[in-house]
């Protein structure tokens, strides 16, 4: 039998390996065609709500952060990476899109 901590391990690096694929996918064409970056004509869905969530998160947002002294200036960062990140993928242009959690009131002010 192996030891715990063995199987823990593994158990990480598979967390950690979806992870990063996650942070580092790019925008489907349909992701593309949606919200939240083409209008809509109907209201916003839950799933198209938590879709936009999870491509924020993608970006560096943590929306479990204790922090929420740099509300709104959190998630304003964060929707101008994920601008640049439609930028890259959707429309082809040469953009850096930094992908890093944003943790402190220096990653807020970074450049981008």
């Amino acid at each position: 039998m192996k030891p715990f901590w063995s199987k823990s391990t593994v158990a990480l690096c598979v967390l950690l390996a979806s992870g990063v694929a996650s942070a580092a996918s790019k925008l489907t064409p349909a992701e593309c065609n949606d919200y939240p970056f083409q209008p809509l004509s109907k209201p916003v869905t839950h799933a198209q709500v938590m879709q936009e969530l999870s491509e924020l998160e993608s970006v560096g947002y943590d929306p479990s952060a204790d922090d929420e002294s740099y509300y709104p200036s959190d998630i304003q960062l964060a929707e101008a990476r994920l601008r640049l990140k439609y930028r890259a993928d959707c429309l082809g242009e040469n953009v850096k899109v930094p992908t890093t959690r944003i943790e402190s009131s220096s990653d807020l002010l970074a450049p981008m």
